[in-house]
């Protein structure tokens, strides 16, 4: 992988993670773009003791532009966007509508591919991996900012979800804090390890493996099942079988497999519903531990996959029980979930 680092001509920065050595990138960003103004702030909800960022300058974020002024596409023709050169592996990008930015945090966006009418589940196994070797090593500088507590790439696909630009993308943020979601993980932790004296990931992930009712895929290093109380009608967690706290500390075995089993999952998310039917919305989530805490070494660095839509042209919402008490009612049983992404599987 050959990493090169310049700045766009609002002094924001950009990367391109290029899986040739050869290729030079020296494009100059021609807009004349104004600095980027943000008031991103991070307030504490005194009942639920969680961190909420306000951030009114993202109502004027591009939404939904025509394909031909999307601004993650090369730039080409006279045509120029957040990517001065007219091609690129993977890019990755200071989002120019952070909900989180300075003190309060960081955020970024990574371009998986150059080609605007592609997915991720498009992606050769060569590409999928250069994607990782980004998520790591933005992981590993965005763990040197001192505001930086936790790292979280991800991936929001399909306008269910709410995505707005459609080319081919994921986001990194790095939060000022530790997400509500693993601070429950931790207290789950350490109430397992009370009680048992086991790691609550190692077990989970051997309860799956030995019951194998849930089991979705079992490579040598990674393995993927549908969660016993899983929230979403389809809800995949995908670990790697060597328990790590974060993407950095994956081995090279782990690293070379995680394309292959990645990509089938996705490739089986979209045939869920049945030929015809539009590809399947999807959030992707990579959980990694937050630094400088107890315990972060008892983390296990894991992957949700999961989408809102139940079943075909119905979507999941989230109503009076699950946004009002955060009380999660899945109409599609585990086991259930777990079948039907066995039987789609690639040919």
């Amino acid at each position: 992988m050959k990493k090169t680092v310049t700045t766009l001509a609002d002094g924001r920065e950009l990367l391109y993670y290029d899986s040739r050595d050869d290729v030079v990138r020296d494009a100059v960003d021609r807009r004349p773009l104004d600095p980027v103004a943000t008031s991103s702030e991070i307030r504490r909800d005194p009942l639920l003791g969680d961190s909420i960022a306000i951030a009114s300058h993202r109502q004027g974020r591009t939404y939904h532009p025509p394909a031909d002024e999307c601004p993650l596409c090369p730039s080409r023709e006279g045509r120029l966007s957040e990517i001065p050169d007219d091609n690129y592996d993977v890019a990755v990008f200071e989002n120019r509508f952070p909900s989180l930015a300075g003190d309060a945090g960081r955020c970024e966006v990574v371009c998986f591919t150059s080609d605007h009418d592609a997915s991720f589940a498009d992606l050769t196994e060569e590409q999928a991996g250069l994607v990782l070797e980004a998520w790591t090593d933005r992981t590993a500088e965005l763990a040197e900012l001192p505001q930086v507590k936790q790292v979280f790439c991800f991936e929001n696909r399909g306008a269910e979800i709410g995505v707005t630009l459609g080319h081919p993308h994921g986001q990194i943020y790095g939060y000022p804090f530790v997400t509500p979601r693993t601070e429950l993980m931790f207290r789950s932790m350490a109430a397992h390890r009370a009680e048992t004296g086991g790691n609550l990931f190692d077990d989970v992930v051997a309860r799956e493996e030995a019951d194998g009712s849930r089991v979705v895929l079992a490579g040598e290093h990674w393995i993927a099942f549908v969660p016993y109380a899983a929230h979403w009608p389809y809800e995949v967690h995908l670990h790697p079988r060597r328990r790590v706290p974060d993407l950095r500390e994956l081995d090279d075995a782990a690293r070379v497999e995680f394309p292959q089993v990645y990509l089938e999952l996705l490739r089986r998310f979209d045939r869920i519903f049945g030929p015809g039917e539009p590809q399947t919305p999807y959030i992707s989530a990579w959980h990694q531990a937050p630094f400088g805490v107890p315990g972060r070494e008892d983390f296990g660095l894991h992957l949700e996959l999961f989408t809102i839509r139940r079943t075909p042209g119905k979507l999941k919402f989230l109503a009076g029980s699950e946004s009002g008490m955060n009380v999660f009612i899945n109409d599609v049983p585990p086991e259930t979930a777990a079948q039907r992404l066995r039987e789609v599987a690639s040919e």
